[in-house]
């Protein structure tokens, strides 16, 4: 069918307009708040049979509604009535054309009913698939030429230049440029820098850094830009002695983070100019929404449980990634895997006698248990295994073998396990590796560059590799990603 949809509807909304197929739509079908959830739960069932079938229609002539099948169609045959509503998808369909119906008015509708039910449920909005605007129509019709990817395509993959014991940050870079997310952003040219000078925009040479390394080019590329911009805005990490992969990765995500904060904050600067009023940013992850947090922030949960009362005391934090520990615990006993690292982590602690705090319900100090556990997860779920450990007696590297999955659910380490609504499934697609001593050792990756693909990384030198090599690396920082998104 035309985008226009069929004569039948056209006839019927020059006739009765799209108010009843907004009305019904917000409270059968989208359901934007409680009372149309009540509503649909009350009134919502076949009035031939009575059933709540998963697929209901609506006639958008008159008050019925029945199932899918001989029970709509009748009435609509029968009534000489074309356009029902299903109600589980939200589509429109014509009985005398006997097909579904495509209307850009009605999908208008249905998106902001869509959005005003994600508001009241405080949920993501489901996927919808990508369609091109009109700038990005004629763009694609300007540059009729297209690159086909194949298996065994190297577009993407470049070398880095070690610039002097700079492999931990030539590692980072190759994690965040196969970070599926981010290459998206940053390849779509979604970045708009207010900057003077782009010149001193992290964000900005980052976005170059991508065009570079998907310009085809196979000649190792030299990062000075972005270390001198590193230095400049984190100058704990100046300078050209070996310095922590872990550190750099949490400082190039706070220096981004910044940097995008301040770019929103410029350009809504400029859109209010002619406004007296004034808006306060914030750093704080939780109240922003530039693309480093809609990627790497979760949200973690701290119960504190009084031991004499039974109050519980809860604290939630943002996370751009999660350190794990690999020495022994209470009891001796060591972790082997990542699941075991992360069982660990989110277990109850007895904070003991010398660790009391003040319960607000009994008031007084109180012996208590402490419980991590994960309030909301990001699409990319970063792991630190800590096998660099300082003590004031001596500095030792943990050389633990620790085994890391290719793909797991972390459903089992949520705050609200029991009643998490969604797949929750991550897919390994970068590991970081230190080879050496805490004095004197080299970084690697392993990055995954197709769904079956992986590579090493060791600065200028991209080799292929097994999974079977990924799996038995030691590995420092891993990398995940979600495997289903949900939109907001």
């Amino acid at each position: 069918m035309s985008e226009n949809g069929c004569k039948h509807f056209q006839a019927y909304v020059k006739e009765n307009s799209l108010d009843t197929y907004r009305i019904i739509d917000a409270y059968f079908s989208a359901c934007i708040n409680r009372d149309a959830r009540e509503k649909k739960a009350l009134t919502c069932c076949c009035f031939e049979c009575g059933s709540y079938g998963i697929q209901l229609f609506a006639c958008l002539h008159c008050i019925y509604f029945g199932c899918r099948g001989s029970h709509i169609t009748t009435h609509l045959r029968a009534k000489k009535h074309s356009i029902a509503l299903e109600l589980s998808h939200g589509t429109l369909y014509c009985n005398s054309c006997r097909d579904y119906i495509y209307d850009g008015r009605s999908r208008e509708l249905a998106a902001v009913n869509r959005k005003l039910e994600a508001k009241d449920l405080q949920k993501s909005l489901a996927w919808t698939p990508w369609i091109p605007s009109p700038k990005e129509t004629n763009l694609m019709l300007a540059n009729p030429r297209r690159r086909n990817v194949r298996a065994n395509e190297t577009l993407g993959l470049r070398g880095l230049i070690n610039l002097g014991s700079t492999c931990f940050m030539n590692c980072i870079v190759q994690a965040l440029i196969h970070t599926p997310l981010l290459c998206d952003y940053f390849l779509s040219d979604r970045h708009e820098c207010s900057a003077k000078s782009s010149m001193k925009c992290l964000v900005c040479e980052v976005s170059r850094l991508f065009q570079e390394f998907y310009s085809g080019s196979r000649t190792p590329l030299s990062l000075h830009r972005l270390l001198h911009l590193i230095w400049n805005h984190a100058k704990h990490l100046a300078g050209y002695e070996q310095q922590d992969a872990h550190e750099f990765f949490i400082a190039t995500l706070d220096v981004l983070h910044r940097h995008c904060i301040k770019a929103k904050a410029e350009t809504e600067s400029a859109n209010k100019s002619s406004s007296s009023q004034t808006t306060t940013h914030s750093n704080c992850p939780t109240q922003c929404n530039c693309i480093i947090d809609q990627i790497f922030t979760g949200m973690l949960q701290s119960d504190v449980v009084c031991q004499s009362c039974k109050g519980v005391s809860t604290t939630i934090d943002p996370f751009w990634d999660i350190s794990l520990d690999l020495g022994e615990a209470h009891g001796g006993a060591t972790p082997k895997s990542l699941i075991d690292c992360l069982e660990r982590y989110t277990r109850a602690e007895h904070l003991g006698s010398s660790a009391k705090i003040k319960c607000s319900t009994c008031k007084s100090y109180q012996e208590s248990t402490k419980q991590f556990s994960l309030r909301t997860l990001p699409s990319v779920a970063s792991f630190h295994l800590k096998r660099f450990e300082h003590s004031s007696l001596i500095d030792k590297k943990i050389s633990t073998f620790i085994s890391f999955p290719v793909e797991f659910d972390m459903t089992p380490f949520m705050s609200e396990k029991n009643n998490a609504y969604g797949d929750f499934r991550y897919s390994l697609y970068a590991v970081v590796n230190h080879v050496g001593t805490i004095d004197a050792g080299h970084y690697t990756a392993y990055v995954r560059h197709h769904k079956d693909t992986w590579v090493k990384c060791d600065d200028h030198i991209i080799t292929t590799a097994t999974l079977k090599q990924v799996l038995d690396s030691e590995g420092y920082l891993l990398f995940y990603h979600k495997n289903i998104l949900e939109y907001e």
